[in-house]
């Protein structure tokens, strides 16, 4: 009697939680990058490190220094970027929210989408 019972509340639990759906939760909607519109370091790339990577990639702490005056430079001379095959690059892979390896901060997908254009336009200091 007391193994029914058991049984039958993890049945009803079961139905309970896969019964759960989360509809209400929308996918980030990515806002259109135009290809033929120079994406720009200075205004676009960079308010993204300045606002998820410079509380730990900053002078003095984990490389590479994202901060604003450094952030170009410490990208290119780590090799971070690989404008052959864009989505190889590491400041595009390791952040990036599809996979992530880093274990703090991600990119959201739009963040993603942006860094990627960048890349793929060749990676200019602009």
């Amino acid at each position: 009697m007391k193994k029914t019972y058991i049984y039958s509340l993890l049945f009803v639990f079961a139905l309970i939680f896969n019964a759960c759906t989360y509809d209400f939760i929308a996918e980030e909607e990515l806002p259109p990058v135009d290809p033929n519109v120079d994406v720009l370091f200075s205004t676009q790339i960079q308010p993204i490190f300045t606002d998820k990577c410079i509380a730990c990639h900053k002078p003095g702490g984990e490389a590479p220094d994202l901060t604003a005056a450094n952030a170009y430079n410490s990208i290119k001379g780590m090799n971070l970027v690989n404008t052959a095959t864009p989505a190889t690059s590491g400041i595009y892979t390791f952040p990036n929210y599809q996979a992530p390896t880093h274990t703090w901060k991600q990119y959201s997908a739009a963040e993603a989408q942006l860094v990627l254009t960048w890349i793929q336009q060749g990676a200019k200091n602009n």
